[in-house]
């Protein structure tokens, strides 16, 4: 009796790893699965670990300082020896200075009245600006604050060796948001991440379903050609994105308040071409799945967590290593947010929205020719 229940009890073993076995051969085969499993959680905690940082570092400053004596170059030297500043140019005129923000070429600039060093000693004052790009308010009322605890911190140096007796207090000017709203932060992020989710998502899923269902082998063999086929499946979320585009756009004008200080033009076109490239990324996504799950969590997972930490939506892009800051530089919404808020809140033309206009419009066509090479127009 005990040999008999020892015989039964190797056989059920048997039977168990068998089935084990075969769960880690299905699970081996599908790649997707494995990917989902071992590398999206080195992903996500690379992604969380050095995405997810309020704290503002590398903001690149301008200087315009016609004073240029030797408190003024010493304040300067502060700034530049930690690592919440980058001096990136000093300007020779004050007209240079919205210039520079409207370039994208800093986030501050600090200007010094004339004879600054001659004022503080005889009259007791001389005034120090700083001017940040409001346009994120957050990073702004950070770096001004740093600015501002910097230099209040050297005086009290000077202050101490009896050199200058006197209290300045920087002058904090926003530039495109002086009143700091936080709306006009998040609509240009929430538009990005909304249009993403809805053409490479829905975009992915359909096409996916089509090929789980064994219904896309009946559309490829239709007399319409291969290419037409697949378009149809994006031509409907396109014009969804338009309608969703357009809903953004009306609550943000006239709920939120949020201003289109630029052209309207320019910026219906870059959303064009920004939904052209997510569709474009769904279509890709299902060359590379064969389920719906899979080309969900992709889709989901894969594009909104980036989206939401390397695009610019949430934490400075700045702040990030350099090997993060490659990452962001592919990602599609990072441009497209960029170029929004150019147009929106700094009401900038077509001539500052260049570089993200092609870009965006070099990633829609190297997408498009990738997905059309990778799917199988062909029954197998």
């Amino acid at each position: 009796m005990e040999n008999k229940n020892l015989l039964q009890a190797k056989d059920n073993w048997k039977f168990f790893m068998a089935f084990v076995r075969k769960e880690f051969h299905h699970i081996f085969r599908d790649k997707t699965s494995m990917f989902i499993l071992l590398v999206m959680p080195i992903l996500m905690l690379v992604l969380f670990g050095y995405a997810l940082n309020t704290e503002v570092k590398n903001s690149k400053i301008a200087v315009y300082d016609p004073s240029r004596d030797e408190v003024t170059r010493a304040m300067v030297e502060k700034l530049q020896i930690n690592n919440y500043f980058i001096l990136k140019k000093v300007l020779n005129s004050a007209s240079e200075v919205e210039r520079a923000f409207q370039s994208g070429e800093v986030s501050m600039v600090i200007v010094f009245s004339d004879h600054f060093y001659e004022n503080l000693m005889h009259g007791g004052y001389a005034q120090i600006q700083l001017i940040a790009d409001g346009s994120d308010p957050n990073t702004a009322n950070i770096i001004t604050t740093y600015a501002t605890s910097i230099l209040s911190g050297y005086q009290m140096e000077l202050m101490k060796t009896g050199k200058i007796p006197y209290l300045i207090t920087p002058d904090v000017k926003l530039l495109y948001n002086p009143s700091m709203v936080a709306a006009y932060n998040f609509v240009p992020g929430v538009m990005g991440m909304i249009l993403l989710l809805i053409c490479a998502m829905m975009t992915s899923v359909s096409i996916t379903r089509e090929k789980e269902r064994g219904t896309m082998e009946v559309l490829l063999v239709s007399p319409m050609k291969p290419l037409y086929v697949i378009l149809s499946k994006a031509v409907p979320y396109f014009f969804l994105s338009l309608v969703n585009l357009v809903t953004i756009l009306l609550i943000a004008y006239f709920i939120m308040h949020v201003p289109i200080a630029g052209s309207l033009f320019w910026l219906i076109m870059i959303s064009l071409v920004y939904i052209f490239v997510c569709l474009t990324l769904g279509l890709l996504i299902s060359t590379i799945v064969d389920t719906q799950i899979a080309a969900l969590l992709i889709s989901a997972i894969g594009l909104m967590m980036p989206v939401m930490l390397m695009s610019g939506m949430m934490f400075p892009i700045e702040n990030m290593p350099v090997y993060i800051r490659w990452i962001a530089d592919v990602i599609p919404a990072r441009w497209y947010i960029e170029a929004i808020r150019k147009i929106m809140i700094m009401g900038l033309g077509f001539s500052a929205i260049i570089q993200e206009l092609a870009v965006l419009v070099g990633m829609g066509i190297v997408l498009i020719v990738i997905s059309l090479r990778k799917f199988k127009i062909r029954l197998e």
